[in-house]
């Protein structure tokens, strides 16, 4: 092989070796988003859940989350 060859092979093999790096780095990044994802919608569904309960112990009356909004 020439050297321009050469360098052009190892410049490409650089390139892939720092592309597979940031996707490896990418996809720890999603896998710990989607674990937050999934654990702040849970506490989001349990604080609707609470805070329904808690209205229609206050008012006896339909949870303002299960209400039509006024505009309708």
């Amino acid at each position: 092989m020439d050297k321009d060859s050469e360098t052009r092979i190892r410049q490409l093999e650089e390139t892939l070796a720092h592309l597979t790096r940031v996707t490896d780095d990418l996809h720890e990044v999603i896998a710990r988003q989607d674990g937050e994802i999934a654990l702040l919608t849970r506490r989001v569904e349990m604080l609707m859940r609470f805070a329904a309960e808690q209205q229609a112990d206050a008012e006896g009356t339909i949870p303002l989350a299960d209400q039509r909004p006024p505009h309708w």
